[in-house]
């Protein structure tokens, strides 16, 4: 009995063909790329004075390794971060223990008393960090409402719906002045 001669293939083009199939779905392909918290950093100053800083003007806020918050050292749940935020800033029954002013001109808005206060955010190494973007997210959210709360008592529009120029006005009569500490190991 005869065998046939089995043929061979040829293979020289399966490898470019594998090639442009790589490519194509490099491509065609979207990454997924996690984003973290996005905040404008102020600028690089090359001599920067350093100016005494009033006990009252600085709202420390800690959140220790058990994910326990706590404002100038009272405890708080993280639902409250918000108003007590919003009250530092504006400061409305003038409290000698809550920030100064200071009246700046700004446009479309004239004389304002723009709040000397910060927020200042410590964290511990073992905070977790789903609690730390949900300290974050209340702090930032209490900014984003005075500016909304402002714009439509001046505008009558939300904040997001101002144009360029009036949102630069409204932020800089609410900065949002939030400053973090390196994570420690508190105790």
């Amino acid at each position: 009995m005869k065998r046939r001669k089995i043929s061979e293939i040829n293979a020289g083009s399966m490898a470019d063909i594998a090639f442009l199939l790589l490519i194509f779905f490099l491509v065609t392909t979207t990454m997924n790329s996690n984003s973290g918290l996005q905040r404008k950093l102020p600028p690089l100053e090359k001599v920067k004075k350093e100016h005494p800083v009033l006990e009252r003007n600085v709202m420390p806020v800690h959140v220790n390794q058990f994910d326990a918050i706590a404002i100038r050292g009272f405890p708080v749940s993280v639902n409250s971060i918000t108003e007590k935020t919003k009250e530092f800033f504006t400061n409305p029954n003038k409290d000698e223990n809550l920030p100064e002013f200071k009246m700046k001109v700004l446009p479309f808005i004239g004389d304002f008393k723009v709040s000397k206060g910060l927020v200042s955010l410590q964290t511990d190494r073992n905070t977790s960090y789903e609690v730390y973007l949900k300290v974050q997210n209340e702090l930032v959210r209490a900014v984003n409402e005075l500016r909304d709360d402002l714009s439509l008592k001046l505008f009558n529009l939300h904040f997001d719906d101002l144009s360029k120029d009036k949102q630069d006005a409204v932020s800089n009569a609410y900065p949002l002045a939030i400053s973090e500490a390196e994570p420690r190991r508190m105790t």
